[in-house]
C-alpha cells in the first residue's frame, strides 16, 4: 500500500493530514491512500493557479502543446502502470483499463493540436474609420470535479481543452478512486509544466466543492457526475455566475428495430451495456426491441451474456468486475427485486455475489419489463439488462424520449431512411447507430435535458473554456 499525496503549486503536499483509505472492491483491501484536504488546501490550489495562469495564458498555443505532447507521451509510456492503479482501486477489467488509459492520451494529443486552432475573426466593419475584431482568450483557473468510474479519460478529456485553452487547473478526483488522478498529475509533473498550472486537491467532496464554488478566482467549473449534485454546484455558481459544463446523469435507451443485423445489436448492447459492469453514464439502460426479431434477439442475447466472466479486475479473462461499492450492489438489488415483483421475468443472473468480500453483482437479463417498473425510470449502474419489446417506431420514440434524462441513446437499423427519421426525434446529445462504444476525443459528448450543460471534446470542448472578447477599433 502506497500513501499518496496532493500537490499544489509544484508540491506534493499533505503527508501530516489525516488520510482516506482506497479499497478494492474486488476484495475489500486498501490499495492505497490520499489526504484529506478541505478548504484551506483548496484555496491554497486555487491562488497557486490564479498565479500561474498569469504567465500560462500568455505562453503561445504551440508552447503549450509542447508540454501536452511530451504528457501525451508518458501516459503511453505508463500506460500498463496506469491500468494497474485504476483496476485495483475501482475493479475496472484489466483489458478495460488499458483501454481507458489509451483513450485518455487521445485526448491530449487532439487539444495539443487543437489548440493551435483557437481563431479570432475580422468583422467587415459598416463605417470606413472604425475596425472590429473578435479575440479569444482563455477563462482562467478551471476547477475540475471527476469521478469515480473513469479516473483517467474524465480528466484529460476537461484537462486537455483547459490547458490548450491557456487555462490553469485544480483538479478534485473522486474519493472512491483518486489514485489513478494522482498518477496522472505526477506525469504532468515529469512533462515539466510550470508550478502552478496543475493542480490536485483529494479529501472532503464537500468542503473542497465549497471552497471552489465560493472562491472569486475560480472562473470555471467542469463537472462530471450525478445529476443531483450537478443541480447542487449550479446553484452554487450563481453567486458569481461562474462558467460551466456539466455532465451528469443518462438513462439511455436501445432501440432494435426489426431489420437490424441481431449479431450486431448483441455486439453492440453488450459493449454499451455491460462494459464496467454497467457503470457508465452512457449504458444502455432501457432495451426496445421490435415484436419481429424480439423473442430471436433475446434468446440470443441471453446465450451472450451467460458466456460473460465475473471476477476479479486484474484477471486477464475477466468482463465484469465488481460494482464500485455495497450501495451499489443494494440499489441493483432493488431494481431487479421490483421487476420481478412487477412481472418481469428472470432469465439469467438477478443475484449478488459474495466473492473474496468484493461487490460483485451477476451480469442479469429481464425480459417482460414496462414503465411501472423503477429500472425503467431510474439510472442503474449495474450490470442489468431490461428488455422491453415494442410494436411501432412511434411507440419505441414515445418510451425512449420519457425521460428526464437526455444523455446518449443507441439505434440498430439497416435501414438509413428508418434511422435517420427515427434519431431526428430522440432527445439525447449522443446517439450510436449501430454503434455501441460512440465517444471519442475528437466528437462533442454531453447531454440535453437533466444530462448536463455545454458540450466536453472535438473543436466545442475547447471552446468551453475560452471568453469571446469583441474589439472595436477607432481609425481616426
Amino acid at each position: 500500500m502506497r500513501d499518496y499525496l496532493m500537490y499544489i503549486n509544484g508540491e506534493w503536499v499533505g503527508k501530516d493530514l489525516e488520510k482516506l483509505e482506497v479499497k478494492n472492491p474486488a476484495n475489500g483491501k486498501v490499495v492505497g491512500s490520499v489526504p484529506i484536504g478541505g478548504e484551506i488546501e483548496t484555496n491554497q490550489a486555487i491562488d497557486s493557479a490564479h498565479e500561474a495562469f498569469q504567465t500560462w495564458s500568455q505562453t503561445t498555443a504551440y508552447e503549450r502543446a509542447k508540454y501536452l505532447k511530451k504528457l501525451n507521451d508518458l501516459i503511453l509510456e505508463n500506460q500498463e502502470e496506469l491500468a494497474q492503479i485504476m483496476t485495483i482501486e475501482m475493479g475496472k477489467p484489466i483489458k478495460e483499463s488499458r483501454g481507458e488509459a489509451s483513450s485518455a492520451a487521445t485526448y491530449i494529443e487532439w487539444y495539443a493540436e487543437e489548440g493551435k486552432r483557437i481563431y479570432g475573426e475580422t468583422v467587415p466593419s459598416h463605417l470606413a474609420n472604425k475596425r472590429m475584431q473578435v479575440w479569444k482568450k482563455p477563462v482562467g483557473v478551471v476547477a475540475a470535479i471527476t469521478p469515480w468510474n473513469f479516473p483517467v479519460a474524465m480528466l484529460t478529456r476537461k484537462m486537455g481543452p483547459a490547458l490548450a485553452a491557456g487555462c490553469t487547473i485544480v483538479i478534485k478526483p473522486s474519493g472512491e478512486s483518486p489514485l489513478t488522478a494522482v498518477k496522472l498529475v505526477e506525469l504532468c509533473e515529469k512533462a515539466g509544466f510550470p508550478k502552478g498550472v496543475v493542480n490536485l486537491v483529494t479529501g472532503s467532496s464537500s468542503k473542497i466543492g465549497t471552497a471552489m464554488m465560493e472562491h472569486d478566482n475560480v472562473r470555471k467549473v467542469t463537472f462530471t457526475g450525478s445529476t443531483e449534485v450537478g443541480k447542487l454546484l449550479i446553484k452554487q455558481s450563481a453567486d458569481q455566475v461562474k462558467r460551466l459544463s456539466m455532465e451528469l446523469g443518462g438513462h439511455a435507451p436501445i432501440i432494435i428495430l426489426d431489420d437490424a443485423n441481431i449479431d450486431t445489436a448483441i455486439k453492440g448492447v453488450i459493449a454499451s451495456k455491460f462494459r464496467n459492469a454497467g457503470q457508465t453514464c452512457v449504458c444502455g439502460n432501457r432495451i426496445y426491441v421490435q415484436s419481429g426479431i424480439h423473442d430471436t434477439f433475446l434468446e440470443k442475447f441471453t446465450e451472450a451474456v451467460t458466456k460473460l466472466t465475473i471476477g476479479d479486475g486484474i484477471n486477464e479473462e475477466t468482463d465484469i468486475g465488481p460494482l464500485i461499492n455495497q450501495s451499489s450492489v443494494d440499489k441493483v438489488t432493488r431494481q431487479v427485486a421490483d421487476a420481478l415483483s412487477k412481472g418481469a421475468s428472470l432469465l439469467t443472473g438477478g443475484e449478488a455475489l459474495t466473492n473474496q468480500g468484493g461487490t460483485f453483482y451477476s451480469p442479469t437479463v429481464l425480459s417482460g419489463v414496462d414503465t411501472s417498473m423503477v429500472i425503467m425510470e431510474e439510472e442503474t449502474f449495474g450490470p442489468v439488462a431490461p428488455v422491453q419489446k415494442f410494436e411501432t417506431v412511434d411507440e419505441a420514440i414515445r418510451l425512449a424520449n420519457d425521460t428526464k434524462y437526455g444523455l446518449a441513446a443507441y439505434v440498430f437499423t439497416e435501414s438509413v431512411v428508418k434511422g435517420t427519421l427515427l434519431i431526428e426525434q430522440l432527445n439525447f446529445g449522443i446517439v450510436g447507430w449501430n454503434d455501441g462504444t460512440p465517444s471519442a476525443a475528437q466528437v462533442p459528448f454531453g447531454g440535453m435535458k437533466e444530462s448536463g450543460i455545454g458540450r466536453e471534446g472535438g473543436h466545442e470542448g475547447l471552446e468551453a473554456f475560452l471568453e469571446t472578447q469583441y474589439v472595436s477599433i477607432g481609425m481616426d
